[in-house]
C-alpha cells in the first residue's frame, strides 16, 4: 500500500488557469477527435448490429446459437490485437505526435470495414469466407488499438482545463452514435426491400460507406496541430527516450488501475452497442427491426447524457463519479437485463435506457481519468496498452460470454449477474486502492 501512496505523491497535482473561451483550433481538434471516434466505433459496432446476418452468412451451421457463438467469437479477437495495436501505435504517437498516427487509423479502420462490404460469403468461397472475415477484425482491432485512444489524447491535450470531463465525454458521446446511425440504415435498408434482397445485398451498403466517412475524418484532422503541452515534452526528450520502457517503469501501478475501471466500463458499452441487438432478438424474441429499434433509442439516450456526465465530474471530480457509477451498475444490471429481454418492446425500451443511466454516471468519471492520469511524455503509450488491454479482456468477450451464459445456465438475465459482479469488483477497487482523484492535473 505505501508504494500506492508514493505513487500518487508523485503525480503533478498543480492546476493552470482555466482559458476563458475555446479557440478555433480547439473547437477543430473537438471535432475531428469527436468524427474519428464516430467513425472507428461505426466500423466495430456494424459487425455487433448485423451479428445474426454474419452467422448464417458466414458461419453457417445447423444450430444456429454455434453459429453466434463463432460470430461473436471472431468480434472478440479484433479485440486480442488492440493491446498490440495501442503499443505500436502508442510508441509511435508519443514519438511521432497524434496527428500523423490518427490519420494512419483512421484509414486503416475504414479501408478494413470497407473490404467486409465486398467479402464473398460461406456458399461461394467456403472456409475462405470466414478466413477473411477474421483478417479483416484483426486489421480493424489493430488500428482501433491506436485510434481509441489516440483521438482522446489529443482532444485531452487541447481542452481547457476546467473543460476536460465535459470535452472528453462529448468525444466519447461520439461512439454511441453510430449504433444509432447504422442502426437506423440497416433498419430502413431492410425494411425498403425483400428479405432475399437486403440477405444477398442490402447488408453490405453501410459496410461500403466506411471509406468515405473516414476520408472525412482524416480531412478534418490535416487542419489540426499539435498541442503545446505535447511539443514542450518533446523538447525535454532525449535520443534514448523509449515510450515503451518509460510507460512499465514509471506508470506499472497506473496500468493496472486504468484497466480495471475501463475494463467496466468496456464491457457496458459492449453490451449496450453489440449485444443487445442480438440478444433481444433470441432471448427476448424481438424482431430485427424491434431490436434496432430498442438499441438506436438507448444509445441515442448515451449519447445525450455521457457529456452530462463529464460536465458533472469537472464540480465534483473524477472519483465520486467511479464509486456512484459502479455502485449504480451494481444494483440495477440485473433488473435491466431481465426487463430487455421480457419480450415486451416498451420493456425491453425501459431496461436499456435504465441500464444506460449508471454507465454514463460512471463514464463521466472514467472517459476522462484514463488520459488524466498520465503526463503527456508517456500518455499515449501508457493510456493506449491499458485502455485496450480492457477492451480485449472485458469489452470483447462480453457479447460472447454474454451468448455463452445464457446457452450455459438457461438463464436469460445471465449477463446481467456477471455485469453486477464485475461493477462490485470496481467498486471495491475504487475504493480499497487508493484511486488517486485527477481533476485539474496538468504535466
Amino acid at each position: 500500500m505505501s508504494n500506492v501512496t508514493a505513487d500518487i505523491q508523485t503525480t503533478p497535482t498543480t492546476t493552470e488557469p482555466p482559458r476563458k473561451a475555446s479557440s478555433d483550433l480547439q473547437r477543430r481538434v473537438l471535432l475531428g477527435g469527436s468524427i474519428g471516434q464516430f467513425i472507428e466505433f461505426y466500423d466495430f459496432t456494424l459487425y455487433g448490429l448485423t451479428a445474426v446476418i454474419f452467422s448464417q452468412l458466414f458461419f453457417p451451421n445447423s444450430d444456429p446459437v454455434f453459429a453466434l457463438l463463432a460470430t461473436f467469437a471472431t468480434f472478440g479477437f479484433a479485440f486480442v490485437i488492440r493491446p498490440l495495436g495501442g503499443l505500436f501505435f502508442g510508441s509511435l504517437g508519443d514519438r511521432i505526435g497524434r496527428r500523423k498516427v490518427l490519420a494512419i487509423t483512421l484509414l486503416s479502420i475504414g479501408g478494413a470495414t470497407a473490404a467486409m462490404g465486398l467479402l464473398p460469403t460461406f456458399d461461394q468461397i467456403g472456409l475462405w469466407a470466414p478466413a477473411l472475415l477474421l483478417i479483416l477484425r484483426l486489421v480493424q482491432g489493430f488500428s482501433a488499438g491506436g485510434e481509441s485512444v489516440g483521438a482522446p489524447s489529443f482532444v485531452f491535450e487541447h481542452a481547457p482545463v476546467n473543460r476536460r470531463g465535459l470535452w472528453l465525454n462529448l468525444t466519447i458521446a461520439a461512439t454511441a452514435l453510430p449504433s444509432v446511425f447504422a442502426g437506423t440504415m440497416i433498419l430502413i435498408l431492410s425494411q425498403s426491400m425483400s428479405d432475399d434482397s437486403f440477405m444477398a445485398w442490402g447488408w453490405r451498403l453501410p459496410f461500403l460507406l466506411a471509406l468515405p466517412l473516414a476520408l472525412f475524418g482524416v480531412w478534418i484532422r490535416t487542419r489540426t496541430e499539435e498541442s503545446k503541452s505535447f511539443t514542450d515534452a518533446q523538447a525535454t526528450k532525449t535520443k534514448e527516450f523509449s515510450p515503451v520502457r518509460e510507460s512499465f517503469r514509471q506508470n506499472k501501478l497506473r496500468m493496472v488501475q486504468v484497466i480495471f475501471v475501463m475494463g467496466l466500463t468496456a464491457m457496458g458499452f459492449y453490451f449496450l452497442s453489440a449485444y443487445f441487438v442480438s440478444y433481444v432478438q433470441t432471448t427476448g424474441n424481438l424482431s430485427r427491426e424491434q431490436s434496432l429499434l430498442a438499441n438506436a433509442a438507448a444509445l441515442a439516450l448515451y449519447a445525450v447524457l455521457l457529456p452530462l456526465g463529464g460536465r458533472l465530474s469537472d464540480k465534483v471530480g473524477r472519483k465520486p463519479m467511479l464509486i456512484a457509477g459502479s455502485a449504480a451498475i451494481a444494483i440495477f444490471s440485473v433488473p435491466c437485463f431481465m426487463l430487455v429481454t421480457s419480450g415486451s418492446l416498451p420493456l425491453a425500451l425501459l431496461g436499456q435506457a435504465l441500464f444506460v443511466i449508471p454507465l454514463c454516471i460512471y463514464g463521466g468519471g472514467c472517459y476522462t481519468f484514463f488520459v488524466e492520469i498520465f503526463t503527456t511524455k508517456t500518455r499515449f503509450t501508457s493510456a493506449a496498452v491499458s485502455y485496450n488491454v480492457a477492451y480485449a479482456v472485458f469489452g470483447g468477450t462480453a457479447p460472447l460470454i454474454g451468448t455463452a451464459l445464457v446457452a450455459g445456465t438457461g438463464v436469460p438475465a445471465a449477463p446481467g449477474y456477471y455485469m453486477a459482479a464485475a461493477a462490485v469488483t470496481v467498486l471495491l477497487l475504487v475504493t480499497l486502492t487508493k484511486v488517486p482523484e485527477t481533476h485539474g492535473r496538468v504535466g
